[in-house]
């Protein structure tokens, strides 16, 4: 099969990691981006630099639109989709539950859940046989994040609940639906969340000491899309140094 995979959130972090390794790999990818146009295209061109196929595409996964017209044009630039890395996530200002506003808990819910789960129907409606969904959760989702962003974590728990029940609707089809949990990875969320320094503080407390990379998490989702995972469906892959 010629794979062709459509990750969003693809500009920065865990997303463009994932684009390069998937590229590497034989992939073509479609890098969804929804502000970071430079960075999306700095993306693309690496990868088609090194002589590999990917397009980027600006869209809100939140907005319905948005995402069909995403899924199109990756099949109209690069080939019919085989795969879908949700990976488009977002959080806030960390702090006390009590003092979550309102407005950060709606924006959270919706690129987090409501557009993870467009992007994950939008590919129950394209993706052939030996196709493959890896949803991009967090440790986050069992850890609960007390103190910091409970709703966050709550989130990516609906995350997890969705790539089980999906992969076993979708198992009969020949498609297969695994997430990946990541925990303390060196990306720019942390500063979204208002700490930068997050990363190095809370990854040394991992029982590996220190915190992950992107391209760790990377790795991780590369192999739940490969022929190498072909018996492996409804599985959640914690990559969390231990936590």
């Amino acid at each position: 099969m010629d794979h062709v995979t459509v990750i969003t959130g693809g500009s920065r972090g865990i997303g463009a990691a994932t684009a390069a390794r998937l590229a590497a790999g034989g992939h073509r990818v479609a890098v969804a981006y929804q502000h970071a146009a430079a960075a999306a295209e700095a993306v693309v061109a690496a990868i088609t630099g090194a002589g590999g196929a990917a397009v980027a595409v600006r869209a809100d996964t939140a907005v319905e639109d948005d995402v069909v017209r995403l899924f199109a044009t990756a099949a109209a630039e690069l080939g019919a989709v085989t795969g879908l890395v949700n990976n488009a996530g977002t959080t806030s200002t960390i702090g006390p539950f009590a003092e979550l506003a309102t407005a950060d808990l709606r924006r959270v819910v919706d690129v987090n859940i409501v557009g993870a789960f467009l992007c994950a129907r939008e590919a129950t409606r394209v993706l052939p046989r030996g196709g493959a969904i890896v949803n991009v959760s967090s440790a986050a989702a069992t850890l609960g994040s007390p103190g910091e962003y409970i709703h966050y974590a709550a989130s990516k728990a609906a995350l997890d609940t969705l790539t089980i029940g999906l992969s076993k609707e979708l198992g009969p089809a020949g498609i297969r639906v695994n997430g990946v949990a990541p925990g303390i990875i060196r990306t720019e969320i942390h500063a979204v969340s208002g700490d930068p320094d997050r990363a190095e503080r809370a990854g040394a407390g991992a029982p590996l000491g220190r915190p992950g990379e992107p391209a760790e998490v990377a790795e991780a989702i590369a192999w739940l899309l490969s022929p190498a995972a072909s018996y492996t469906t409804g599985t959640i892959l914690r990559v969390a140094g231990g936590r």
